[in-house]
């Protein structure tokens, strides 16, 4: 009863030391303002879309009753670094344990490993995801782009919103540009 009741003040102590985030999550940097542009036509979803396969970005989802499309493209990291990779000593790309853990009772003991495997990610290659997710909305486009970095066991190494000028910028010229002349304003 003893241990129990240790046990239960040390879990209570635990629990108050967890801390509650002060704001919600926001994308850092914020979307440039360049993001946010009008565009005189109703096929600007269709154009859009087109300008996006064109940069070679997949469609992963679209809601034409919204207004949303959502696509990414991803490329290769030749030579890319990851100052993490080397971290616990173990040697580059070499992981001997996914984890180990050791239990005991009164009434036996527990030894277990879990995912045992031998230098993973031999072979496979970094790389970089980008994502852009559209909203055209009563005549204007809004644009969210991130991007994300792997290394080459698949792990989140880098991660940051890229809703940068050049990048918005760029769209919207290529929108403008494909917008057919006979619907274009004067």
């Amino acid at each position: 009863m003893k241990s129990i009741l240790i046990s239960f003040t040390c879990l209570l102590a635990l629990a108050g030391c967890q801390v509650v985030p002060d704001r919600l999550p926001q994308a850092e940097p914020a979307p440039a303002a360049a993001c946010y542009f009008p565009v005189s036509t109703e096929a600007a979803l269709d154009i859009s879309v087109d300008v996006l396969t064109e940069w070679g970005f997949s469609l992963n989802s679209t809601d034409t009753a919204l207004g949303l499309v959502s696509a990414s493209r991803e490329r290769p990291l030749h030579g890319y670094y990851d100052p993490y990779d080397n971290a616990y000593g173990y040697g580059r790309g070499m992981r001997v344990f996914g984890g180990v853990g050791v239990g005991g009772g009164r009434s036996g003991i527990g030894v277990g490993f879990g995912g045992i495997g031998f230098g993973g990610g031999i072979g496979q290659q970094p790389v970089e995801v980008e994502r852009v997710s559209l909203l055209v909305s009563e005549g204007h486009i809004r644009i969210s782009r991130d991007i994300r970095r792997f290394d080459h066991l698949g792990d989140l190494r880098e991660s940051y919103s890229a809703s940068n000028d050049d990048f918005c910028q760029r769209f919207q010229t290529s929108v403008e540009q494909s917008i057919p002349a006979s619907v274009r304003p004067l």
